[in-house]
């Protein structure tokens, strides 16, 4: 994991999204505490929970987006799950665990990138080596290498040579691929709902499949640097040490909490979505999984949860769950400032993305000050008399905005676009004025 201080981590978010200040700092102390709970000692590491965060706030103003940007800046174990996809243990769909298990998919993903890193010049070595073998059978290195005729071993080394060059790229040769033969399993569902000991089982005893395919060598270069590397990795310590990260740094994102809040009468759906809750408890206070590399506990597992709550607040969880997510941060609806900011700060900013694509057309877009503040009076004023969206809406106008100009960049190569305010009101007064119009397209 990373040992970003608080403030880098708060100064890496702002790169990329605007403002939400409290849940920025409420995030990376989170995260640095996840650091310095590494830092003591065995006995005292035990005792330390997570302190679990609740993210509330209107759809679009940048949850998600904080979630996604701390995964990329930590390094730890990280998945985003959204809550509605689950239902209670009974109910078709997926259960809750589930979400533990695709965190030790991540977590092993993650270690096995390292080890592959670890391995990488010595699974080069050996599929360079293959590869000889398959382009020149009579000149492959032997235990006897250093007594054959001097011609031949220098006939090998340029054919090295060559290879590393990739002047012998082109060529085609005959490799064995690995297939994994799929269970058929009359049930009409996919793997994912098998039950975990019968999809073990299934994996154990169907045979692998090998299949010779011819390939050029450029191709065949990773295949075996692939197989060399799995040759190489141990793959019982690789899950102990990816069950060993995700226990102890994962974190787990809950997006779209509010949508199992059970509305008053608890009939229909709502019982499930009560069910959901029940389920989610003891993952969240600290239970044990099983998952197919072995258990997991849950227990130092970091779980950030987020909902708008329209219609419900967070009082209306189950109290034992409200208590499991102690710092709750509350996310603003964003402003026109904001709109402005968004539009033009971030590294990612819409409009650097709007120019890049044309970029690729060679049609040179810019856009006015004016230009800028216009989008975001619109933006805020659709927000303000439509559906909040938050950000979104910009996503919305700016493909509204410039349609034509993306229909006819082809045509323009070697041309510049400039966009102002009197462009902006061309294109979405129209619709932004004809309110049954707006709600369908902007």
């Amino acid at each position: 994991m990373r040992e970003l201080t608080p403030r880098e981590i708060v100064a890496e978010l702002d790169r990329y999204i605007v403002g939400q200040e409290a849940a920025k700092r409420a995030v990376a102390v989170a995260v640095r505490n996840r650091w310095r709970r590494q830092q003591l000692g065995e006995e005292m590491r035990r005792e330390i929970a997570p302190r679990n965060i609740l993210m509330i706030g209107p759809t679009g103003v940048g949850k998600t987006e904080i979630a996604r940007r701390l995964a990329r800046l930590t390094g730890a174990p990280f998945v985003k799950v959204e809550a509605t996809k689950y239902t209670e243990v009974g109910y078709y769909g997926r259960d809750v665990e589930s979400m533990v298990r695709d965190l030790i998919e991540n977590a092993i993903g993650l270690v096995r990138e390292e080890e592959r890193q670890a391995v990488k010049e010595e699974a080069t070595r050996r599929a360079e080596n293959r590869l000889l073998a398959l382009l020149a059978p009579s000149m492959v290195e032997t235990g006897e290498a250093e007594g054959a005729p001097r011609r031949r071993r220098s006939t090998r080394e340029k054919m090295r040579a060559m290879l590393q060059a990739g002047e012998l790229d082109d060529r085609l040769v005959e490799i064995s691929v690995e297939r994994k033969a799929m269970p058929l399993v009359m049930t009409g569902i996919g793997t994912d709902h098998i039950d975990l000991d019968i999809q073990n089982m299934f994996e154990k005893f169907l045979p692998k499949q090998s299949v010779r395919t011819e390939v050029p060598v450029r191709e065949a270069r990773k295949l075996l640097f692939e197989q060399e590397c799995d040759a190489l990795i141990n793959e019982e310590q690789l899950h102990q040490r990816a069950i060993r990260l995700a226990e102890n740094l994962g974190i787990i994102f809950i997006d779209e909490i509010d949508k199992v809040v059970a509305s008053e009468g608890g009939k229909g759906p709502d019982v499930s979505r009560q069910g959901v809750q029940r389920d989610l408890l003891p993952i969240v206070e600290g239970t044990t999984v099983q998952t197919r590399y072995g258990y997991v506990r849950t227990d130092h597992v970091l779980f950030v949860a987020a909902g708008a709550f329209h219609k419900s607040s967070p009082s209306d969880l189950m109290p034992e769950l409200q208590g499991r997510f102690p710092i709750r941060v509350e996310l603003s609806a964003l402003t026109k400032a904001d709109f402005i900011r968004i539009l033009t700060e971030p590294r990612n900013a819409l409009l650097k993305q709007y120019e890049a694509l044309l970029a690729t057309e060679n049609v040179t877009l810019r856009f006015t000050p004016d230009a800028v503040e216009a989008l975001a009076e619109y933006a805020f004023q659709l927000n303000q008399s439509l559906q909040n969206i938050g950000a979104r809406r910009l996503y919305t106008i700016m493909e509204r905005l410039v349609e034509d100009l993306s229909f006819d960049a082809p045509e323009r190569a070697g041309s510049e676009a400039v966009i102002d305010a009197a462009y902006v009101r061309q294109r979405l007064e129209p619709v932004v004025h004809n309110q049954d119009l707006s709600q369908f397209i902007l």
